[in-house]
């Protein structure tokens, strides 16, 4: 009795509108996720803690309803081709270690400073990641495009060359997606890394999409695909771990769920009617709006762990309503832009056609 009053602690009540947030976090994070492979969970895990989500729950639920999700977005873009089947499991099965590892570290943190300090660590994660990563793939993909070359065929960086020339005899393996061989030494510490961060902030695609683009050379859009796969993996493992804990929300999970089942579809068709510096763009934006919501968040979690002045209520109350509303305006903006590149790639594609029936009817009128 006493483990399920401790437990049903760690969770927040669900109204009516809170639902109907949380089933239009899930969409907008699942049409995220299908466009652009990363789990949508660095939209979910904040969104989850601006109502008031402890973070470990946040991060444990969002695990808990990455896995079928993935499976379901992996399975539609495979139709696709895009997916690297032995790429994504291959670091799908060094990821779970991260996951396990990770894991540890949270329970950890919040065993030792409470929920304060594991709210403090997951948002300083998020704002130091998101400004990282999200600021690297926006300046890629602006580049790209003030370059006129989106249109362009992918380029693999430096690294990834220099990665796919190295040979270490009875590691090599081939892999479709960048048509060529590398060390399996060179996947293990990346999913390692992945699924450490997943584990985390339950965004193991922070470094799984961007590693796999940029290190190994693997293609944006199959980068992206492979990645679901790889969130498969990890978000099984990693929700029977924080289960047994009693971390995962079933609640939170089954309604995100619900909204991403619809996302997904709609994201992963997106993707065969955008360029691939219209993922990183999404990508890009995206983290960058969130990295502010989080980042107001951090004074209001040092202030409760008296690392710094107590906060007024009232200021601590106004810097949560202002994280919330940029959130807000992340979900929209995300929706707009995925929706928007969609509408846009199927209108150019339909003229296109259409264009090619027309030369097609001349040709055959002046025969």
């Amino acid at each position: 009795m006493h483990e399920a009053i401790k437990t049903a602690a760690n969770f927040i009540n669900i109204d009516t509108m809170t639902f109907v947030y949380l089933f239009g976090v899930g969409f907008v994070g699942g049409l995220v996720s299908g466009f652009i492979g990363s789990g949508g969970a660095f939209v979910m895990t904040p969104a989850m803690m601006s109502l008031g989500v402890r973070a470990l729950v946040a991060v444990a639920s969002n695990m808990c309803h990455k896995f079928p999700k993935a499976l379901i977005g992996s399975i539609k873009r495979a139709k696709y081709g895009q997916v690297d089947v032995k790429l994504g499991i291959i670091l799908g099965i060094s990821a779970e270690g991260g996951v396990l590892y990770g894991a540890h570290i949270q329970e950890s943190i919040k065993a030792r400073f409470g929920d304060a300090g594991s709210n403090l660590y997951v948002s300083v994660a998020f704002v130091v990641i998101l400004a990282v990563v999200g600021g690297f793939v926006l300046f890629d993909a602006l580049k790209t495009y003030r370059a006129g070359n989106m249109n362009a065929e992918e380029t693999k960086s430096k690294l990834a060359k220099w990665v796919q020339s190295i040979n270490i005899p009875g590691t090599m393996v081939y892999f479709k997606s960048m048509d060529a061989k590398i060390s399996i030494l060179f996947t293990i510490p990346l999913g390692f890394a992945t699924g450490m961060l997943a584990a985390t902030i339950a965004v193991g695609g922070f470094i799984g999409v961007p590693s796999m683009i940029y290190v190994m050379g693997v293609p944006s859009l199959m980068a992206s695909a492979s990645e679901l796969v790889i969130a498969f993996v990890m978000g099984l493992g990693g929700s029977f771990k924080y289960a047994m804990h009693g971390l995962v929300d079933i609640r939170l999970a089954m309604i995100i769920l619900a909204g991403s089942l619809f996302g997904i579809q709609l994201g992963a068709i997106g993707t065969t009617y955008v360029k691939p510096f219209m993922i990183k763009l999404v990508m890009g934006v995206i983290m960058v709006i969130v990295l502010f919501s989080r980042g107001l968040m951090i004074p209001v979690y040092l202030s409760q762990l008296g690392l710094i002045e107590r906060l007024s209520e009232p200021v601590a109350k106004g810097l949560s309503k202002v994280s919330f509303g940029i959130m807000v305006l992340a979900l929209l903006l995300g929706a707009f832009i995925v929706l928007r590149a969609m509408w846009m790639g199927k209108r150019a594609e339909k003229a296109r056609i259409a264009g090619e029936s027309m030369a097609t009817e001349a040709l055959h009128g002046q025969i």
